[in-house]
């Protein structure tokens, strides 16, 4: 079920798992083999991980039962599995997320790019807490089952409109609605600057990609659901700032009225937990979060959507 011990390394390499981990984790694949109870967990675990695989919409318990491993599994000792027993899930699903994007067509080497997302997660989990682990594994039950592609710069996920989203993009004049397919676009850490160029690109993947590995979905509308799409940003960034360019292909799909203040500390600080009063001031885009928090204000995830064939998704038809 798991990789022998000899290959695990590479393995976990090719995964972009952070250097450091890798000898723990090696050296805990013992606890694993060695335990009946964990194995019998860890195969019920990829059963569910890999059931109805490529499936965009299936529901799962298996990311709550993720969480309680984390902190149940042998606790105690300098190098507790808990932490790392998502990798050894996500390690032995691999092979049949490997033959799903086989069957597919996807090249090697976007299989390769979407899966390193577990080593980045697991960089943001050594950055927030200072020890090994997987930050919300929940998220890379997607790349897993064939749900999120990493193309270029942005990752893209097989998706469905909801009901609400569905009446606006009807409203705008397209085909559209509850339960059409769409793409949920994601903008992951550790990737260098959102520039429109590199977001242009992303955008030309993703038309090719989806048409060739998915036609039968018709992909038609890119969503997304990000802090980043706060137009609040624009009080505080020039209009030729990467982000409010990002923020302009979008048309709004819906407002939230509940602050979500801990999402851009979260991700521009890497710990949502900071105080305002300690927030750094280096760059133009910590100086605009930690301000308008110090000030009083509140930031929101904002709603956006955009049609995927459009030339230029940021001017309206």
């Amino acid at each position: 079920m798991l990789p022998d011990a000899d290959d695990l390394p590479e393995l976990l390499l090719d995964l972009c798992v952070p250097h450091e981990d890798i000898n723990e984790l090696v050296g805990l694949r013992r606890t694993v083999t060695r335990d009946a109870e964990v194995l019998r967990l860890l195969g019920e675990y990829v059963e569910e991980l890999v059931e109805d695989m490529g499936e965009p919409d299936r529901p799962s318990w298996l990311t709550e039962r993720l969480a309680e491993a984390t902190t149940t599994l042998d606790a105690s000792g300098p190098t507790p599995l808990g932490p790392y027993f998502a990798v050894y899930v996500f390690l032995a699903a691999l092979p049949h997320t490997r033959a799903y994007h086989r069957a597919r067509g996807i090249p090697a080497e976007i299989t390769r790019r979407t899966l390193a997302d577990l080593g980045r997660r697991m960089a943001v989990h050594r950055r927030r807490h200072g020890r090994g682990g997987v930050q919300s594994p929940r998220w890379l039950t997607l790349h897993f089952r064939g749900r999120l592609y990493q193309l270029g710069r942005l990752q893209f996920e097989r998706a469905r409109l909801a009901e609400r989203t569905a009446a606006t993009v009807a409203a705008a004049g397209l085909d559209a609605a509850a339960g059409t397919p769409c793409l949920n676009l994601h903008i992951p850490d550790f990737h260098g600057p959102l520039t429109p160029t590199a977001c242009d690109r992303s955008l030309a993947l993703a038309r090719e990609f989806f048409a060739r590995h998915f036609p039968e979905e018709h992909h038609e509308t890119v969503l997304c659901h990000s802090w980043l799409l706060d137009p609040q940003l624009k009080r505080y960034l020039p209009a030729d700032a990467n982000v409010i360019r990002f923020q302009e292909r979008f048309r709004v799909a819906h407002e939230d009225t509940e602050p979500a203040d801990t999402e851009p500390v979260r991700y521009v600080f890497g710990d949502p937990d900071i105080p305002p009063r300690d927030l750094p001031r280096r760059t133009s885009v910590e100086r605009a979060v930690g301000d308008h928090l110090r000030a009083g204000g509140h930031w929101y995830v904002g709603h956006g959507w955009f049609p995927l064939t459009a030339a230029d998704p940021g001017v309206p038809d």
